[in-house]
């Protein structure tokens, strides 16, 4: 099984006290997926985050219908926590998001270890498929949070 990594950070102006509580809340991955890909939650209003926590969830990627459960397999706020895959298109998936205080805002770090099925179609799939799709995903993600956490200053010139 080929291992995948994908590493992205992102500067947030904003503290740590009002960035964690955001990601914490499992209903607002809702709101950082792309439209595109349909999220629609199965688990009734997401409960609130802890180990042990499951989401189960409904997307589509290129028009498939994906069920997708995971698992928080880590949680130690506001720093960090780790979901992974227990049902969903990846052989393992394995998400680590950390927030750090830094002068002027937070930095978020996502660290995604990921495996595809299929053997070397999965490694075709990857090639042509996957890595951009995730990139497209991320990139979104992070545009979203920029405009849901705006500087304080763009705040007052706006």
């Amino acid at each position: 099984m080929r291992l995948y990594t994908l590493d992205r950070e992102q500067f947030v102006p904003r503290p740590l006290s009002e960035v964690f509580p955001f990601f914490e809340r499992p209903d607002n991955l809702e709101k950082i997926t792309p439209d595109w890909m349909q999220m629609r939650f199965l688990t009734p209003t997401p409960a609130p985050m802890h180990v042990g926590s499951v989401i189960d969830y409904n997307v589509r990627v290129h028009g498939v219908p994906l069920r997708w459960t995971t698992l928080i397999a880590e949680y130690e706020p506001p720093h960090r926590f780790v979901d992974v895959q227990l049902r969903g298109p990846y052989a393992f998936w394995h998400h680590t998001h950390t927030f750090e205080e830094t002068k002027g805002g937070t930095l978020i770090r996502d660290a995604v270890r990921y495996a595809l099925p299929l053997g070397p179609l999965g490694a075709l799939a990857h090639t042509l498929l996957i890595r951009r799709d995730l990139n497209t995903i991320f990139a979104h993600r992070q545009k979203v949070i920029e405009d849901l956490f705006p500087s304080r200053h763009s705040e007052r010139v706006a």
